[in-house]
């Protein structure tokens, strides 16, 4: 069994023994760090209706909380992530500056690379998997290794968490 298929069982027993959508994307944070690597993990549902992200589930709550609402940016982030379908990849804080605000709370963090993965259900971007860590670390291969190994999982994890109740589309999701 190669590490990636060990990391892929691991993950499908964690996630279906899920009761809670903090453990459905527990069970996605610990593949996403098992297979590609982050410092810092997230989950941002979107509601393109309201124009609004939600973070569902962090990592590193201190920092980035799982409350509230920001309004989504019509930039080019927004044109790769949602009108491309395409991961969105900066790999220097000076790249993350250009689209992220919170780039001086990112780069205190030791994060300066970002990889963005669009969650879309139904023809729609219900979400996006934001995985961040040093400069320089999201590599061709490793964004290969993002799009090959964790976008069924997403998937997957979004169908359980709106199972379990906990639609990440609406800002009163279950944590």
């Amino acid at each position: 069994m190669t590490d990636t298929s060990r990391h892929l069982e691991t993950f499908r027993a964690a996630l279906a023994g899920a009761t809670t959508s903090e453990a459905a994307f527990d069970a996605l944070c610990m593949l996403t760090q098992a297979t590609v690597g982050a410092k810092l993990f997230t989950i941002m549902s979107v509601d393109m209706a309201a124009g609004v992200a939600r973070r569902n589930y962090s990592s590193d709550p201190v920092s980035y909380p799982t409350s509230g609402t920001k309004p989504v940016q019509h930039n080019s982030w927004f044109e790769i992530v949602h009108g491309q379908g395409e991961c969105f990849v900066a790999n220097t804080l000076a790249e993350i500056a250009e689209v992220f605000p919170d780039h001086v709370v990112i780069g205190g963090l030791g994060c300066g690379s970002v990889v963005n993965l669009p969650i879309v259900l139904g023809g729609s971007l219900v979400a996006t998997m934001n995985i961040l860590h040093e400069e320089h670390y999201y590599t061709e291969a490793r964004v290969d290794l993002v799009r090959e190994a964790l976008s069924l999982p997403c998937l997957a994890t979004m169908a359980v968490v709106r199972a379990i109740g906990g639609d990440a589309n609406q800002p009163g999701a279950q944590k």
